[in-house]
C-alpha cells in the first residue's frame, strides 16, 4: 500500500518533545511526515496577507506552510495541524489554517492541541484516520452492505456487535466492557444468536474501537479500523445521508468525536476533550447521584431547566461537586439533570465543534444519543433539529460491518 504524505503544520511541537511522538504514530500507519518548504524571506508577506495579526514567528511560519500546500508547492495527501494546548493565539490560527487548507487544497485535515505529555498512542487513531481517508476513498464511498458480514465495536464503556445481511441489520449484541476479549465474545455471541447464523457463515468481520487490535487478532478480522472513519460512515448510512454534507457527533464514555463529512467521507474531524466532564462517563455519574438509571436521565432532564443550576463539568470531579452542591441547596433533580446534559453538550459545542466545519444535518450517534435530554441540549445550542438515526448506539459496529463488505467486494476486482 502506498505510503501517504502527511503535512505537519505546528507552532513548535519539536520544542516540547512531541515531534518524535508524531513521527512514531505516523510510522505505525505507514505514513510519512513532511514539512512544507517555504521561502524564509516570504514568511512575513504570507502571514500579513492571511488576514490575521499574528505575533508568534512559529505561527507565521505555519500560515506560510499552509499557503505552500494550497499553492501546490508541497505535495501532501493530508494535513495534521497542531498547536500548544495553552496557547490562545495558536488555537485561533489553527482553526483559520484548517479552514484555509480545506477550502484551497481539498485534502483531509485534522487539528490537535498537544501537551508535553502527548504520546504516539494518543495520536495513533487520528493519524490512522487521516491515512484511511486519504488512501481508501473508494471504500469509504460505498453506500450498501452486501453479503453476510459482522462488526464489533470495543468501546471504553460498552462493546457492541452487529450482523448484517444484504443491507439489513439482522442481529445485535450489547454488553458492558470489562475484559476486552470476553466482552467482545459475549456481544458477538448475542448478535450471532439473534441473527440465527454461525461465525463460520460470515463472509467478513470488521473490528473498531479501543480494543480493535486485540479483538481483530483474536478473531483474525478482515478489517481492523479506527473509529473516526468507521463511525462517520455508519452514521450517514443509518441516517440515510450518504450524499452531500453532514456532521457526526459521538459523545463517548471516555472521549468525544466530531466529524465533518461530505458524501460519506470525512473531511475534518476532532477527537478528545479537556476532561471526562464532557463525556458519557459524567452523565453516568450524574444518573447515579440522582438515583435514576442512565437510560432515564434524559427523560428527567426534559422536565427541568438547566438555567436554574450552575454546573462546572470541565473537570469530572468539579462537575460532580457542582451537582452535589446544587442538590444540597435544594435544586430539583430535574433541573440538575438538565444542567448535567446541557453542560456536556455545551463543552462539545465550545471545544470540538469549533474545530470542524459544522454541516447540516447534524447526526448524533453512540450510546449517549439515546439520552433525549442531551440531544435536546445539543439541538438548542446549534439551533437545529439534531438527527438520531435508528440503531445509533451500534454505530461503530454497523460501520465496521459495512466497510468490511466493501473491502470484500473490492478484493474480487
Amino acid at each position: 500500500m502506498r505510503r501517504i504524505r502527511i503535512a505537519h503544520l505546528s507552532c513548535g511541537s519539536e520544542y516540547s518533545g512531541v515531534e518524535k511522538e508524531v513521527e512514531e504514530a505516523a510510522d505505525q500507519v505507514n505514513a510519512q511526515i513532511v514539512y512544507p518548504e517555504v521561502d524564509i524571506g516570504g514568511i512575513k508577506e504570507a502571514a500579513d496577507g492571511f488576514g490575521l495579526q499574528v505575533a508568534s514567528p512559529d505561527l507565521r511560519l505555519m500560515i506560510a506552510r499552509a499557503k505552500s500546500i494550497a499553492a501546490g508547492d508541497t505535495k501532501a495527501d493530508a494535513a495534521f495541524i497542531t498547536t500548544c494546548f495553552r496557547c490562545a493565539e495558536g488555537a485561533i490560527v489553527r482553526n483559520a489554517v484548517r479552514n484555509y487548507i480545506q477550502q484551497h487544497a481539498h485534502i483531509p485535515v485534522i487539528s490537535y492541541s498537544f501537551t508535553e505529555r502527548t504520546t504516539h498512542e494518543t495520536l495513533l487513531t487520528r493519524l490512522e484516520a487521516l491515512s484511511t481517508t486519504a488512501l481508501r476513498r473508494s471504500l469509504l464511498a460505498r453506500e450498501e452492505q452486501v453479503g453476510l458480514t459482522a462488526g464489533i465495536d470495543s468501546g471504553s464503556s460498552t462493546t457492541k456487535a452487529v450482523v448484517m445481511r444484504d443491507n439489513e441489520i439482522i442481529g445485535t449484541g450489547w454488553v458492558k466492557t470489562t475484559d476486552v476479549i470476553k466482552s467482545a465474545e459475549d456481544a458477538f455471541s448475542k448478535a450471532l444468536e439473534m441473527a440465527g447464523v454461525k461465525k463460520e457463515d460470515l463472509q467478513g468481520l470488521g473490528t473498531t474501537g479501543y480494543g480493535r487490535f486485540l479483538i481483530g487478532k483474536h478473531y483474525s478480522a478482515d478489517l481492523v479500523q479506527e473509529e473516526l472513519t468507521v463511525n462517520s460512515k455508519g452514521a450517514v448510512y443509518l441516517a440515510g445521508k450518504q450524499k452531500g454534507p453532514a456532521t457526526v457527533i459521538d459523545i463517548g464514555g471516555m472521549d468525544n468525536k466530531a466529524i465533518s463529512v461530505m458524501d460519506g467521507i470525512p473531511g475534518s474531524f476532532t477527537m478528545g476533550g479537556i476532561c471526562a466532564g464532557a463525556s458519557g462517563r459524567f452523565l453516568e455519574q450524574s444518573a447515579n447521584r440522582l438515583g435514576v438509571d442512565i437510560a432515564d436521565l434524559g427523560k428527567l432532564a426534559l422536565k427541568g431547566n438547566h438555567k436554574n443550576v450552575v454546573m462546572n463539568s470541565y473537570c469530572i470531579v468539579f462537575g460532580t461537586q457542582s451537582l452535589v452542591n446544587s442538590l444540597s441547596m435544594g435544586k430539583s433533580r430535574e433541573d440538575v439533570a438538565a444542567a448535567a446534559c446541557y453542560s456536556v453538550a455545551e463543552q462539545v459545542f465550545e471545544q470540538q465543534l469549533q474545530e470542524i466545519e459544522v454541516r447540516m444535518p447534524v447526526i448524533m450517534v453512540g450510546g449517549t444519543s439515546l439520552n433525549i435530554g442531551l440531544v435536546k441540549a445539543m439541538s438548542d445550542l446549534l439551533k437545529v433539529d439534531v438527527v438520531v438515526p435508528p440503531y445509533s448506539q451500534y454505530i461503530g459496529a454497523v460501520g465496521a460491518a459495512l466497510l468490511v463488505s466493501g473491502l470484500r467486494e473490492d478484493s474480487k476486482r
